[in-house]
């Protein structure tokens, strides 16, 4: 499938780019070597290959959850350097 030069032109136009007439000529040519290329792809016989979302098996990464005791709220807090009822006293951002 080719790709005129008008067409380029129109697509750079949409695009408002400019474009120079090399600029144009060349890519005229490679579009039009990029749709030949997709054409190839598209004819291609697909129908026993099953779909894949990606292309390396997924597993999941993360570990189990698992439960454990945390520091005293006093230990915690004994470093703050303002606390108020029992929790970190911070500047207000909004």
């Amino acid at each position: 499938m080719a790709i005129s030069k008008k067409e380029v032109e129109h697509v750079a136009w949409l695009a408002r780019l400019f474009l120079t007439e090399e600029e144009k000529e060349r890519f005229t040519k490679q579009l039009s070597q990029i749709l030949d290329h997709a054409g190839k792809i598209a004819k291609l016989d697909t129908s026993k290959v099953p779909p894949t979302s990606h292309v390396l098996p997924l597993k999941n990464v993360f570990r189990d959850d698992r439960t454990r005791f945390s520091l005293p709220r006093e230990e915690v807090l004994s470093n703050a350097p303002k606390r108020e009822q029992g929790a970190f006293v911070v500047p207000k951002i909004i």
